[in-house]
């Protein structure tokens, strides 16, 4: 089994698409998980906060994203020395917008009021839970691949509530080590498939947005989450996830899901 050690090849004018990031519904269409840590990237090498952190993340998932080639470009909304607001998009080359995000990003402090609460870990950790491979994606080669995944309860295959430890197998970009809060992106939209309520044989439930809101930034290779979707009965679910890192709680991710039929 062949498998790329990146999910974005750099062009000229973009990146290319490597098969890591083909997503579940279709082998055409990406998972949201790393165009989402792309445009991460892109918010953050705009920035005008020197080493500041990103502690909400807003996306809008316009349309699919196809396996080729994509561009991303950023730009700063709000300035400012202290707190920022940077949008990024991500297309194709044509203009229309595909996915975007809005990111707050705040200058870092070292005399804080209150200091750091540490949230504790409320599931396994990483070393006391099982690994497992996804069964229902179509290509042997694709985005659960991207990541090595241990669960601390429920499972990829079967419905139900679901927490899940990973750390990166890949890296983002090529040539360049991924970082914490990239692997989160990557893996965190994976919340509402870890977690699912419906078979994915007969049903359709994908995220049109995603939302990560960070009291602190990441650290270390293992980020896990703690997920339980909720069905409305009208067409509509809500994923709502607990972020961690091996030293504690860090955010809360949150997911709007179209349920039909498939």
């Amino acid at each position: 089994m062949d498998v790329p050690g990146e999910l974005y090849l750099p062009t000229g004018d973009g990146f290319v698409a490597t098969a890591l990031t083909i997503g579940p519904w279709d082998a055409g269409f990406q998972h949201a998980g790393p165009p989402a840590a792309l445009l991460l990237r892109e918010a953050e090498r705009a920035s005008g906060i020197e080493a500041g952190q990103t502690v909400r993340l807003a996306y809008d998932i316009f349309a699919p994203v196809p396996v080729g080639p994509v561009r991303v470009r950023a730009s700063v909304v709000r300035p400012g020395r202290r707190i920022e607001l940077v949008e990024a998009v991500l297309d194709t080359g044509d203009e229309r917008p595909l996915m975007r995000l809005s990111a707050w990003r705040m200058r870092v402090r070292d005399d804080a009021p209150g200091g750091e609460v540490v949230v504790p870990v409320a599931i396994p950790g990483p070393y006391d839970s099982r690994a497992e491979v996804a069964g229902f994606f179509t290509q042997d080669v694709a985005y659960h691949r991207a990541l090595d995944w241990r669960f601390a309860h429920g499972s990829f295959n079967a419905p139900g509530p679901a927490a899940a430890w990973t750390r990166p197998a890949c890296d983002l970009v090529q040539g360049e080590e991924i970082t914490p809060l990239q692997h989160l992106l990557v893996m965190t939209d994976a919340a509402s498939g870890i977690s699912t309520e419906l078979d994915w044989t007969t049903s359709t439930f994908a995220n049109v947005d995603l939302c990560i809101a960070l009291h602190r930034p990441p650290a270390g290779d293992w980020l896990g989450m703690d997920a339980r979707t909720t069905l409305g009965g009208t067409g509509a679910a809500q994923c709502f996830a607990d972020l961690y890192d091996v030293s504690g709680r860090i955010g809360r991710s949150t997911q709007s899901l179209f349920v039909e039929p498939r």
